[in-house]
């Protein structure tokens, strides 16, 4: 528990010596770890590994980044001033090559440095005897509202093979529908806050009954958190594996360069929009594009839901239309199928001249990899204590 609240009062330090404009780069940000760890007024920075410190000296920075690029840039939005981090639940501690040590089987994680965490057990369905030691880069202990679990950073390339099968497909996402493609298949959307939301809202009553402080507050809080996460990882697997599929099944495929953050202002679709996760759809697309060799292209969305595929003339259509009636060329049909095709088209034409563009993380530090946990193996799954 100490643990994290020392990784959190680290970056919250690293944030002050640079409002302080005593840190003004990154390497200024290493050498301040070494001062944090030499005064008197900070303990706790000196139990934390070296390397350690500097994770989180790093985090810091990355922050600080962000918001000068966002200042450059002239970004209408805010532009993410950097924020206190607080005593939080959904915290964690970073290690590089030092400070932690494997056993031989695999199967225990000792900390060796100041804080003396000790030895504990891992748990899980990936096999770490596939990679070598030298491969792990770095170690992040993560504490959810289930548990604690420990993410392992390795440096591996994968690479899958797939045979060609001659199909193009474009993806029109929705909200009746999960997507549309250009063949005419639906996919049902899941709706999984919705099914999870009445055992939420319960717990969010009971939360609200609880005196604050107490431990039945904190215990309450710890079940909203573990429903709260089941719909999450729920959610999560199930974008995964229809991603997986599609990629695996086509040879290219068109998807819809959507700006979330700007839909979800509508608050009457917010909820929807958030449960769809069509954002972490195509990040997954994007990943899996590159193991497989697939070629994913975003396209702009603009006018692929009015203009006709049949002869390219625009009709005019609200959100309530799901018909795509032409008046010009007589063609009705689906309107997201419409749009489905609209959007094959649209990314044909730009592999045409600029031979497509990617965005993908398949390649250092990958979000998607950083944000999920290695689930539990059904031989060592059992009731854990909440923490």
């Amino acid at each position: 528990m100490k643990l994290f609240v020392l990784g959190v009062s680290f970056v919250t330090v690293s944030w002050l010596a640079w409002i302080n404009r005593e840190v003004n780069s990154r390497n200024e940000a290493y050498k301040y770890c070494k001062v944090l760890a030499d005064n008197p007024e900070f303990p706790w920075a000196k139990q934390l590994n070296s390397q350690a410190r500097q994770a989180h000296a790093e985090r810091a920075w990355a922050a600080i980044e962000r918001f000068f690029l966002n200042c450059k840039a002239k970004i209408k939005v805010k532009k993410g001033y950097p924020k206190f981090k607080k005593y939080q639940v959904r915290a964690s501690v970073e290690y590089k090559t030092s400070g932690w040590k494997l056993s031989n089987d695999r199967k225990y994680l000792t900390f060796s440095d100041k804080f003396q965490a000790g030895t504990f057990r891992l748990w899980g369905s990936r096999d770490l005897h596939y990679y070598q030691l030298k491969q792990i880069k770095r170690v992040r202990v993560v504490r959810r509202h289930d548990g604690y679990y420990v993410q392992f950073l390795i440096n591996h390339s994968r690479k899958e093979t797939k045979k060609l099968c001659n199909k193009q497909i474009g993806l029109d996402v929705g909200l009746n529908h999960f997507y549309t493609d250009s063949f005419g298949n639906k996919v049902d959307n899941p709706r999984f806050l919705r099914k999870g939301e009445r055992r939420i809202k319960k717990l969010q009553r009971r939360l609200s009954r609880t005196e604050k402080g107490s431990s039945n507050r904190t215990k309450a809080r710890n079940r909203l958190g573990r429903a709260h996460l089941k719909v999450s990882r729920r959610r999560n697997d199930w974008v995964c594996k229809l991603a997986q599929r599609v990629i695996q099944s086509n040879d290219l495929v068109a998807i819809e360069n959507l700006k979330v953050r700007n839909m979800v202002k509508n608050h009457c679709l917010a909820k929807s929009i958030n449960d769809a996760a069509w954002y972490k759809f195509r990040e997954w697309l994007e990943y899996f594009g590159t193991i497989y060799g697939v070629k994913v292209i975003a396209v702009d969305p603009k006018y692929t839901s009015q203009n006709c595929y049949s002869c390219g003339d625009k009709v005019v259509k609200t959100l309530s239309t799901r018909t795509h009636n032409c008046p010009h060329c007589s063609y009705i049909g689906d309107r997201d199928e419409n749009a489905a095709i609209n959007i094959l088209s649209a990314a044909l034409e730009q592999l045409k001249t600029t031979l497509g563009h990617r965005e993908s993380h398949a390649s250092g530090e990958n979000p998607l990899c950083l944000a999920v946990e290695t689930p539990l193996s059904k031989g060592t799954r059992r009731k854990r204590k909440p923490s």
